[in-house]
C-alpha cells in the first residue's frame, strides 16, 4: 500500500490562497492587549506554558497504554493483536510508543487536537500511526455528520481521508470537530506573562536601572548634550556599570519616568500569571514547581493524586474511547477487545498506606479478603508466587464464636 497517496498540491506556485493564510503571515499570532503576539510557538516560550504542557503530555506518555480482550470473567492483554506493539512499543519505523504519545498529547494540549494518520494494509490492518503537525491538516464536517480531513504533506501534496483513516485525539470541544485551542483562548493572559517577563529582562539589561530623566541647572548648548549623552551611556547604563560610583555636576537631579519593580509588584504580578496560566491547562501549581509555604509534603501527595484524577484521568478517558472507536473494528470491539491506560503506579499512595489498604485486602482485621497475595503482588509488578498466594486468604484472626448452647439433658439447643 502507498504510504502517502497525495493526489494534488495545496498550492503549485506557493502563492496564499487563504486569507487565514495571508493573516497568520503577517500577524505571526494573536495580537493581545499587552502588545505581545502569541502563537503555539511563542507560547512555550513561557515557562509556565511550556511546564503545563510537559506535564501534561509526559503524564500521558509514560504510562502503559495496552490492547486489552476481556475473556470471560478475566482480562488479558492482547499481545497478539496487531494494535498491541504499536501502543504499547513502536508505532511507525522512527518513533517510540512514549514519543508519539507526548507529541500528540502536546499538539492536542496546546491547539485542542492532535492527529495520528493510520496507515492500514490489506484486510483494514494498521501497520503505522503517524502523528501530523496541526498546522497541516483541517477537518470539516460533511452534510451527512461524517468528518473529512485534508492533510499536507511535506512535499506540499494534499489528499482528502475519511475520519477512519485518521486518529484524532480531540480536547475539551464546543463544537465536537475540533477541540478548544487553550493558547488562543488564554492568549492574553499569555501575552501578560510574556510582557512582564520582557519589562524585567529590559530593567535587567540596563543594570536595575529604571528611566528617567537627568535634569541640570542651565541651558546645555548641543555639544554639551552631547558629551553627557554619551556619558551617561557609558557611566550609567548596562550591567557593567551596576555598583559603580557617578558623579554629575550642575546639582543633576534624577526624575523617574517609571515605576520600579517593587511599586509595579512585578513579582506579584508573575507568581500570579503562574497560577492563572495553570488554571487554563487545569494543571496543579505545584505540578509546575509552584508552591506556596503553606504546602506539606502530606498535601503535596495529594495534590499529586488529584492532579491524575482531575488532570490525567480525563484525558486517559477521552484518548482510550477515541481509539477504541477509531483502531478497533466494530466486530473486534464486540469480541472484547478494548484500550487501556494502566495508570495504578501514578494512583500510588504512600507506603505506609498501601500497606494498610492491602492489609485490609488480605482480609486483616476480621473482615473477608478481597483481593490474592498475587493480585497484590502485581499491582506492586512482582511476580506471581502460586499456589496458596493465588487463593483469596481465609479469616485467620477473627472473633471466637461462642459455644452452642445446650439444654438440661445436654443437647444442643437447635
Amino acid at each position: 500500500m502507498k504510504l502517502w497517496p497525495w493526489a494534488r498540491k495545496a498550492n503549485e506556485d506557493g502563492s496564499i490562497r487563504r486569507s487565514l493564510d495571508l493573516f497568520r503571515l503577517l500577524v505571526g499570532g494573536r495580537d493581545t492587549r499587552s502588545g505581545v503576539s502569541v502563537t503555539h510557538k511563542t507560547a512555550l516560550e513561557q515557562t509556565v506554558v511550556l511546564a503545563c504542557a510537559r506535564v501534561i503530555s509526559e503524564g500521558i506518555a509514560q504510562v502503559p497504554f495496552k490492547v486489552y480482550r476481556q475473556v470471560g470473567e478475566n482480562i488479558v492483554p492482547a499481545t497478539d493483536h496487531p494494535l498491541y506493539r504499536l501502543l504499547h512499543r513502536k508505532p511507525n519505523g522512527w518513533m517510540t510508543s512514549f514519543e508519539m504519545r507526548e507529541t500528540l498529547a502536546m499538539h492536542a494540549c496546546l491547539t485542542g487536537d492532535g492527529l495520528a494518520f493510520v496507515n492500514r494494509g490489506i484486510g483494514g490492518v494498521i501497520h503505522e500511526l503517524i502523528p501530523i503537525e496541526r498546522s497541516c491538516w483541517t477537518v470539516k464536517q460533511a452534510q451527512d455528520y461524517s468528518l473529512v480531513y485534508t492533510i499536507t504533506a511535506p512535499n506540499g501534496k494534499t489528499q482528502d481521508f475519511p475520519q477512519e483513516a485518521v486518529w484524532h485525539w480531540r480536547g475539551p470541544s464546543w463544537n465536537g470537530v475540533c477541540g478548544l485551542d487553550v493558547v488562543k483562548l488564554a492568549a492574553e493572559s499569555i501575552g501578560l506573562s510574556a510582557a512582564a517577563q520582557d519589562s524585567q529582562a529590559r530593567i535587567q539589561r540596563q543594570g536595575g536601572n529604571i528611566p528617567g530623566v537627568y535634569a541640570v541647572e542651565g541651558t546645555l548648548n548641543p555639544q554639551q548634550y552631547k558629551d553627557l549623552r554619551k556619558f551617561l551611556d557609558e557611566n550609567f547604563d548596562g550591567v557593567q556599570n551596576v555598583a559603580r560610583t557617578r558623579l554629575l555636576d550642575r546639582s543633576a537631579k534624577f526624575y523617574p519616568t517609571a515605576q520600579t519593580g517593587v511599586e509595579a509588584q512585578l513579582i506579584e504580578t508573575r507568581k500570579f500569571q503562574v497560577e492563572d496560566l495553570c488554571r487554563g491547562f487545569r494543571v496543579m501549581p505545584i505540578m509546575v514547581g509552584y508552591s506556596d509555604k503553606s504546602v506539606t509534603y502530606a498535601s503535596a501527595e495529594q495534590m499529586f493524586l488529584a492532579h491524575v484524577v482531575h488532570c490525567l484521568t480525563p484525558w486517559y478517558e477521552r484518548i482510550e474511547q477515541s481509539g477504541e472507536a477509531q483502531l478497533l473494528t466494530d466486530k473486534e470491539a464486540a469480541t472484547g477487545y478494548f484500550l487501556k491506560f494502566n495508570a495504578a503506579g501514578l494512583m500510588r499512595g504512600s507506603h505506609k498506606d498501601r500497606a494498610e489498604y492491602f492489609a485490609r485486602a488480605l482480609g486483616a482485621g476480621g473482615g473477608p479478603a478481597w483481593m490474592t497475595q498475587d493480585e497484590v503482588r502485581a499491582l506492586e509488578e512482582m511476580n506471581p508466587m502460586g499456589g496458596a498466594a493465588a487463593k483469596l486468604p481465609q479469616i485467620t484472626n477473627a472473633a471466637p464464636q461462642p459455644p452452642p448452647k445446650k439444654d438440661d439433658d445436654g443437647q444442643p439447643v437447635v
